[in-house]
């Protein structure tokens, strides 16, 4: 594979799709759902005909709740999403349900703003700590790797295809917020963690691969150009990293699809950055190695 080729093509796609990313973000951000800005859920089902959307704001209007997102579920079901409720307030909100016909409340979720943003917060500081870790960890495993760059430099670069592979999903999630009200909730912080477990496993495997190819190409004494080491290291590890990330994506698929509507969000983040987190591990991390590996070079001239 001739990195020097096709290095260009290999950044477009990523390049488009960050740029939008940010740009949905930026225009809308996250919707945050009741587990991490406070709130509680309600989930009924009716035994009759079910209402309309309509019909249910109508009839809740005068309990003055203030908004009240209301999401049909299944053949005959609703989850209702609003501020906290008090016992009071929550039994006359399910007497008000009922003037419609015989309804069962299938769950009902409470969870305090403070608690919420307490959740958030910790979230932040789990994704920060992954970072800075990462990069630790790669700086002391890739430390008997100093030429053409420094070891502390793939971890950077870990950190920059990381970070590009949680902000795929994350976009995604600010354009379905607009547009379809899609919340993010813990399960979606579960999965931009796991994103980046997954992400960091695959770049490593292609990023050892180069360290081996540099440690022969020193026994042997032989010459090779480092965008040809790549190459080659690349080559090596496509086919393992397609199908290992293909065998978890098929799973998630069929989660997605034949799963409960509660796990929907969170196999979709996950599918959108497994396919993100394949593509930076292989076309993304490496060349940017060879571009970093070409500006020291240009800065020694």
């Amino acid at each position: 594979m001739n990195i020097t080729k096709n290095l260009k093509y290999f950044f477009i796609l990523p390049a488009l799709l960050s740029i939008a990313a940010i740009i949905a973000l930026t225009l809308w951000g996250l919707k945050p759902g009741i587990d991490l800005s406070g709130g509680s859920l309600l989930q009924v089902s009716y035994l009759g005909d079910r209402p309309t959307v309509e019909q249910i704001h109508t009839t809740i209007a005068p309990l003055a709740f203030g908004e009240v997102r209301v999401q049909p579920t299944g053949d005959s079901g609703f989850i209702l999403r609003q501020r906290d409720l008090s016992n009071e307030e929550h039994t006359a909100f399910l007497k008000a349900l009922g003037g419609f016909g015989a309804v069962t409340e299938e769950q009902f979720t409470s969870v305090g703003p403070s608690l919420g943003a307490e959740l958030l917060r910790k979230a932040w500081v789990a994704i920060a700590l992954v970072v800075v870790l990462t990069i630790l960890f790669i700086a002391f495993a890739f430390r008997g790797v100093s030429k053409p760059i420094a070891s502390w430099k793939y971890g950077i670069v870990a950190i920059a295809t990381l970070l590009h592979d949680i902000l795929i999903p994350a976009g995604l999630f600010a354009l379905l917020g607009h547009f379809a009200g899609a919340e993010v909730d813990a399960l979606f912080i579960v999965a931009l963690l796991t994103i980046l477990g997954i992400s960091i496993n695959d770049t490593i495997v292609v990023f050892d691969r180069i360290r081996e190819n540099l440690r022969l190409n020193e026994e042997h004494r032989k010459r090779e150009e480092f965008e040809e080491v790549i190459g080659r290291s690349i080559m090596q590890t496509l086919a393992r990293s397609i199908n290992t990330s293909m065998t978890v994506i098929i799973v998630l698929v069929a989660l997605y699809f034949l799963g409960p509507i509660a796990t929907k969000n969170f196999a979709l983040t996950l599918i959108v950055g497994m396919v993100a987190g394949t593509y930076s591990s292989i076309f993304l991390a490496s060349p940017l190695l060879v571009v970093w590996e070409k500006w020291s070079r240009k800065g020694v001239k």
